[in-house]
């Protein structure tokens, strides 16, 4: 496949006012300007053309809960939370999934090649989120990576689900001792793990612990439900009480503490400000956050929370936060390379190099705009929105 023609935004440092660009077996194999590289196509390869269009990688949402609670689907849909153990480590998000939830088609139609998913934050720990394309009806089928991150959660949801059951935590205090119990039991357990096999010896494995073990390797992070200024801290303290990476989600009084956080040197996922401010813990939520944490130093990732505010609303939160400070670049950036950076999947996706997954969505011209339209969604060198023929398929 071609697309030649677009304005060409790798994210990656380079533009070409008019670009060409390749995609062979799924892969980017090519992207330059038109001038340098001739378009060559194979019988039967596809050349599409983007004159006056923004050619950028493929959107991609840092942190939600699309096909884990469906929507319009109460009860029977809703597979977020396991609202009965505040401590749950060993439930996969891939295993809760439904692919043929609405909210992929929304998000392939918005430009949404990929998605990290995962359980909600009604316990202290929840589970494991994954990163996954958004077009398919497999699951396994979409995993990018799985597990890509260890979801815990601080502030009232934990207090909120398990106080009203007479049940710990009940104040934020036990959040934090039943997560610190938690990762040192784990700790404890890859140290015998370890011994053992460095001594030869039998060990009978713990379903329960051994998915703590990437984490406790750092080759995921933990992903830190945090609102407020008290629970950022208290992620902040428990990580490197550890040695462990972390992600700071929704972060909505990271604001307040700009400087702190650009010296602790976590991410950011913020959001969704497109929302209401429906507890105490948010009621500082605002679409500036994006911009003071991105000035600060902070990497800094826009996110919907799907389904709190709609996945197709992504690029327009990340506009709203452009509004409110946030540079227009780093805009771009916080819904393509830097989510990807931070969910770990950069050697993959998040901007148009040699190498990485043909993924790119292709703009009638600025994304974070409200007007603008998409043209065409590539997963994996393949067109799974293309706006024209939907229109005809639909008789408009």
């Amino acid at each position: 496949m071609y697309i030649v023609g677009g304005r060409i935004l790798t994210m990656a440092g380079e533009e070409y006012d008019k670009g060409v660009l390749r995609i062979l077996d799924g892969k980017i194999v090519l992207v330059g300007d038109m001038c340098q590289y001739p378009v060559e196509p194979r019988e039967g390869e596809t050349v599409l053309q983007a004159d006056g269009a923004w050619v950028m990688p493929g959107l991609m949402e840092a942190h939600c809960h699309m096909g884990i609670t469906e929507e319009k689907k109460g009860m029977e849909g809703d597979d977020c939370n396991e609202t009965v153990d505040p401590v749950t480590p060993y439930l996969r998000a891939i295993d809760a999934i439904n692919s043929m939830d609405a909210a992929f088609g929304d998000a392939v139609r918005a430009g949404i090649t990929a998605a990290m998913v995962g359980p909600g934050s009604s316990n202290v720990v929840g589970g494991q989120f994954a990163v996954i394309k958004t077009f398919g009806r497999r699951i396994d089928d979409l995993i990018v990576k799985a597990p890509a991150a260890m979801k815990v959660a601080f502030g009232e949801n934990p207090k909120v689900n398990y106080s009203n059951q007479g049940m710990s935590p009940s104040t934020r205090m036990a959040t934090a001792a039943m997560l610190r119990r938690e990762i040192f039991e784990a700790k404890q357990y890859l140290q015998k793990k370890e011994r053992a096999r460095e001594e030869g010896e039998s060990f009978e494995e713990d379903f329960t612990k051994e998915c703590w073990i990437p984490v406790l390797r750092g080759e995921i992070p933990l992903k830190a439900h945090v609102h407020r200024v008290d629970d950022i801290f208290t992620a902040i303290r428990i990580a490197e009480e550890f040695g462990l990476s972390m992600t700071l989600d929704h972060c909505s009084e990271g604001h307040l503490i700009a400087r702190e956080l650009a010296e602790a040197g976590y991410p950011a996922i913020v959001g969704p400000d497109l929302a209401s401010r429906s507890k105490i813990e948010v009621q500082n939520v605002a679409f500036k956050t994006a911009g003071v944490l991105n000035r600060a130093g902070v990497m800094t990732a826009v996110t919907t929370d799907h389904p709190v505010s709609l996945i197709q609303s992504l690029p327009i939160c990340a506009g709203m936060a452009v509004k409110a400070g946030l540079p227009m670049e780093e805009g771009l950036k916080s819904i393509t390379i830097y989510p990807a950076t931070i969910c770990g999947v950069a050697d993959r996706l998040g901007s148009l190099e040699v190498g990485k997954d043909g993924d790119v969505a292709v703009f009638s011209g600025n994304p974070m705009e409200v007007f603008t339209e998409t043209l065409y969604t590539v997963i994996d060198g393949n067109i799974v929105y293309d706006k024209a023929a939907d229109a005809r398929k639909s008789g408009v």
